[in-house]
């Protein structure tokens, strides 16, 4: 069974899952559903498409970023690291952007993953339900950890999680940070300011 995290929980990925080669982290979100009956849904009131742009940013010992996957490059320069593409809306179940990673091919330079959630389009979080971030073990099929993000604002970005190894295991820390940015790049020292 997954693990719900709270902001801060860090958990050790080998204990929870033994033999983890290949995961995949899913972002999803929603656009809060705007108040207001039918009238109010045909003059505009009704909830928009909300634009999130799910990265990660891999950073080395030193803490140098080393490469950045997001919705303009969706593979790693190594191969390891590959992004699903852009969903312009929130709309649907489940993930909305998912980036899988092979652990095995990362170079052993890339100590840390950082996850980021922006919007592209300027759009803050006050616009945003439902929003989390999972991690599954691809191999088994199955989900690892999840965290749930719960804080609206006028904030554009969110530092949503941190994968790193020392000693060759693997952790997960939740973060849900927020940050002003409109894409990765913009968010790179929020990133590094939770590594």
């Amino acid at each position: 069974m997954a693990i719900s995290l709270s902001k801060g929980q860090t958990i050790s990925l080998a204990k929870e899952s033994a033999g983890l080669s290949k995961v995949r982290m899913g972002l999803g979100w929603d656009p809060v559903k705007k108040k207001g009956g039918f009238l109010s849904g045909l003059l505009g009131g009704g909830g928009g498409d909300i634009d999130l742009d799910a990265s990660c940013l891999m950073f080395d010992q030193g803490k140098q970023l080393t490469d950045i996957v997001w919705f303009r490059q969706l593979k790693s320069n190594d191969g390891a690291i590959v992004h699903s593409g852009d969903n312009l809306t929130g709309e649907g179940e489940g993930d909305d952007e998912t980036i899988a990673v092979d652990l095995d091919r990362l170079p052993a330079a890339v100590q840390t993953l950082v996850f980021t959630v922006n919007s592209f389009r300027g759009q803050s979080f006050n616009e945003v339900e439902n929003a989390f971030c999972r991690l599954v073990d691809e191999r088994a099929g199955k989900e690892i950890a999840r965290y749930t993000l719960t804080e609206q604002g006028a904030h554009t970005g969110v530092v949503m999680a941190v994968v790193s190894r020392a000693s060759g295991e693997w952790t997960m820390k939740a973060i849900g940070a927020p940050a002003t940015g409109r894409t990765a790049q913009d968010l790179a020292g929020a990133a590094l300011a939770h590594i």
